[in-house]
């Protein structure tokens, strides 16, 4: 088979934006928007798209006004357009139910299936086609990679999604995640008996999406969502700002060993979701990377210094709200 013939079948290109339902839409959008500066691209009805500094495309983030705070889904870009179909097919042979998302039904973006990932339950999309609209003039960048100039505290992009399910069905989620999604498992942490929690990317990235284990053994939980600041000294910036604005504070700021990112987590005024604000961190250049196992007994995989994570029993990090059904 000659190179040009070669097909390596459909493939996910990178996290391309999470949607968050929250029952304060003004409240959430003063956060992402005045506060850590996303530009809001478009607005229909209760729903409000919203993409960082340096983000081309129309979106990373969805805002909804509904009654709960829950995840109304997870999209995920593909390579190639024919990706969507191509995965849409290996779904249903798979005897996974699937719902196709008519182009434009989700502003600025093309068709896309979804369906709920096995074991876990989480609402993924799936799409290629999205619009790269010019920010307003008032507001435009003369950076060209730059979608706009930074504001606020400087958020640049979505980094990636923290999800989590039961005990007993994260082996399947996860292990689902690599075979018939083809993320590559980077750094994983787990007991003789269980694995406890896996990063898994498709980028250079240490993670696109996490999968762990639940408190509550729940399927379908969001725990968080990063989004990627330019340095470390952003993060202290942020930290100050949001003590003073008597912001929910989760952990941080600090530096977790698992990944070598600092992070420093808030939750939305408005919804409650967890939101991560997140730098630095190590990538992976590796075709043959060897995954790296980390053990409960190392405690600096979560903290390696800095504000540790409260994970005990009833701990505040522990926290995590629902993701929709299909």
């Amino acid at each position: 088979m000659s190179q040009d013939e070669y097909d390596p079948g459909p493939q996910i290109a990178h996290a391309g934006s999470v949607h968050l339902g929250t029952p304060d839409l003004t409240k959430s959008l003063w956060f992402f928007r005045d506060l850590l500066g996303m530009e809001v691209v478009e607005t229909v009805g209760g729903t409000a798209y919203l993409r960082g500094y340096q983000e081309l495309t129309h979106h990373s983030l969805i805002l909804t006004q509904q009654d709960e705070a829950s995840v109304n889904g997870y999209s995920f870009r593909v390579k190639r357009p024919r990706d969507v179909e191509l995965f849409a097919d290996q779904f249903q042979a798979q005897g996974i139910k699937t719902v196709e998302i008519a182009q434009g039904q989700v502003a600025g973006r093309g068709e896309a299936v979804r369906f709920l990932v096995p074991g876990s339950e989480h609402p993924f999309e799936l799409y290629y086609d999205i619009t790269k609209p010019a920010a307003p003039e008032e507001i435009r960048s003369k950076i060209l990679s730059n979608s706009s100039r930074r504001r606020g505290l400087g958020v640049r992009r979505l980094d990636h999604v923290n999800l989590q399910t039961s005990p007993a069905t994260v082996d399947e989620a996860e292990g689902w995640l690599r075979e018939a999604l083809g993320f590559k498992r980077r750094e994983l942490l787990r007991t003789p008996d269980m694995l406890i929690a896996s990063w898994l990317s498709v980028t250079p990235q240490v993670h696109d999406v996490a999968m762990g284990i639940n408190a509550d053994q729940a399927t379908g939980r969001f725990h968080h969502v990063a989004l990627n600041v330019e340095n470390f000294h952003d993060l202290l910036t942020a930290a100050d700002q949001m003590r003073d604005l008597d912001i929910e504070w989760g952990a941080g700021p600090g530096k977790h060993g698992i990944g070598q990112a600092m992070y420093l987590y808030v939750h939305d005024p408005g919804s409650g979701h967890r939101v991560e604000l997140y730098s630095g961190g190590h990538l992976i250049f590796d075709p043959d990377w060897e995954p790296l196992e980390w053990s409960p007994l190392q405690e600096w995989g979560g903290t390696w210094y800095g504000h540790t994570l409260d994970t005990g029993p009833g701990g505040s990090f522990l926290t995590t709200t629902p993701s929709a059904g299909l």
